[in-house]
């Protein structure tokens, strides 16, 4: 492509942008990111067209003003030198535009995404918008964004959806210290961008939305302290609250059915015994049968004292955030209740157990519990500190700790599986588990089922795409229609409720095939 056409077609994308009707601003924008970005990578017109961008910033109205810094925060985050260096020459009016507005309107978080790609830049940046007295959120999260990495004290992993909401006790700072410690230098730098990533994309996504909507987005919630958990007292083992789950309960080992006693749980298949406290059992790892069944209980009692605010954290600031990335839910379009009101609706049990699988801390274990009865019902998740807040709240539901890739249940024995907001957390392994819930059920069983798919719109898909958390290192965790749909009839399952609704929420009911 010759220089003149390119410079051609640079001036009629941001000429179509600039003069489009309302009604055709969506489109004409798309158009122009699209012709200098693709993907995380600038194209042939990025170069010419950068500087053009930044001298329409004083040409266009607010709205657009806007829409052109997030694509300006996008090619400055392509790894292109030059396009960098075209995007960073208009700092200084970046400065004066960012200065001149409120905190959380619309433009000032477009300018806060842009803003944020400059840390050689950072005392001035965050002189610029000190007058704005930002949200606790915002202004720690643009912090991190400019700040540079200390390998000799790196601070990883707590940046997400921002560093305000952590409020660590000393055990949670040595924990965290401990497992950074393990760390390679490269495991080191590759985390901290993994976390630069994951700052830039929230930031990214919710200023998006907010442009896009022209409507200030969501905020976060207050965040808690490590004394706001409310957990159950400890105690040693008991298995009278697993008493009518007995013959649905297998080893995950050899699948063979347990044994239930006072002196604890065991498979005499495979002479393994398993840990059980707090009304948790945990079928995760077995134990020698010649150890002592006190060991194996106090080292679960143990376990559970790790992290121990991480269930509520997860209730109040952890799941909110992710439903407004993952589900593009920024103006709370869907609500807890709509979550409830389908959950209360879908399940629809038939003779069995009911299960709450990846329950988490159990805010929809209540839900489910309300709509079929608790005594029918079992939590079971992978993380001990959910599961721990969980059983302070719902004393009466037994808690399993297992994969969901191998459910410690017979073929066909329960009557209905709940997982909500879930399946994203194993996004590599999530054909097996649809297929573990569909082997479980029993003909004519329900799955009411909560994800995300990706975005259509290429910008916000590619925000979705910079999550990354330290247990999906390589981000990706949301799904395509037609995956989910092939899993489940692979599985026997028949989905008989579909419902995307609003952003990129699925809501799926299925039912499990005779």
């Amino acid at each position: 492509m010759s220089d003149s056409t390119i410079h051609s077609t640079v001036a009629e994308l941001v000429k179509s942008f600039a003069n489009a009707t309302p009604d055709r601003l969506e489109s004409e924008y798309r158009r122009l990111v699209g012709g200098l970005w693709n993907g995380g990578a600038a194209t042939e017109l990025a170069r010419p067209g950068t500087p053009v961008l930044v001298e329409h910033l004083d040409l266009v109205d607010t709205d657009r003003q806007g829409y052109l810094a997030i694509l300006l925060g996008l090619l400055a985050e392509t790894g292109d030198a030059d396009v960098f260096a075209a995007a960073h020459a208009g700092l200084g009016r970046y400065l004066d535009l960012v200065g001149a507005g409120a905190k959380g309107e619309p433009l000032t978080l477009a300018f806060l995404y842009l803003l944020s790609h400059f840390p050689a830049d950072r005392e001035a940046v965050l002189a610029a918008v000190a007058p704005l007295n930002l949200d606790a959120d915002d202004q720690t999260r643009l912090e991190r964004a400019l700040a540079k990495l200390d390998p000799a004290n790196p601070d990883l992993g707590r940046v997400w959806p921002s560093p305000s909401v952590w409020v660590l006790d000393e055990n949670e700072k040595d924990f965290t210290a401990g497992w950074i410690k393990g760390l390679t230098a490269e495991q080191i730098e590759s985390n901290w961008n993994n976390d630069t990533l994951t700052v830039l994309g929230y930031t990214g996504a919710r200023a998006y939305w907010s442009v896009a909507n022209n409507q200030p987005a969501s905020t976060l919630a207050t965040s808690m302290s490590p004394e706001d958990a409310i957990l159950p007292e400890p105690t040693g083992q008991s298995t009278a609250v697993f008493a009518k789950h007995v013959e649905s309960l297998r080893c995950p080992t050899c699948h063979g059915k347990l044994e239930f006693s006072d002196n604890g749980v065991r498979c005499p298949k495979c002479a393994t015994g398993f840990a059980i406290a707090n009304g948790i059992l945990d079928l995760s790892a077995g134990v020698r049968e010649d150890q002592e069944a006190d060991d194996a209980t106090n080292d679960l009692l143990q376990k559970l004292a790790e992290m121990p605010s991480m269930g509520l954290y997860y209730e109040a600031v952890l799941r909110p955030a992710y439903l407004r990335i993952a589900g593009s839910n920024w103006g709370d379009q869907v609500s807890p209740t709509d979550e409830d009101e389908y959950i209360a609706s879908h399940v629809s049990p038939v003779d069995g157990p009911v299960l709450d699988l990846a329950a988490g801390a159990g805010r929809w274990t209540k839900i489910v519990a309300k709509a079929v009865g608790a005594d029918r019902l079992l939590a079971l998740d992978m993380a001990l500190p959910m599961l721990n807040v969980l059983r302070g709240a719902l004393p009466e539901v037994p808690a399993v700790k297992a994969s969901a890739l191998n459910l410690p249940f017979s073929d066909g024995s329960l009557g209905a599986v709940n997982c909500w907001n879930a399946l994203q957390a194993f996004p590599d392994d999530a054909r097996d588990a649809i297929l573990e819930m569909g082997r479980v059920l029993k003909p004519g069983g329900s799955l009411t089922m909560m994800t995300f798919k990706w975005s259509d719109d290429k910008v916000a898909r590619h925000f979705q795409e910079c999550q990354y958390f330290p247990s999906r290192p390589e981000g990706h965790l949301l799904f395509e229609l037609d995956e989910l749909h092939a899993w489940f009839a692979e599985a026997g399952l028949s989905i008989v409720d579909e419902s995307s609704g609003e952003g990129t929420f699925v809501f799926l009911t299925a039912e499990r095939q005779g």
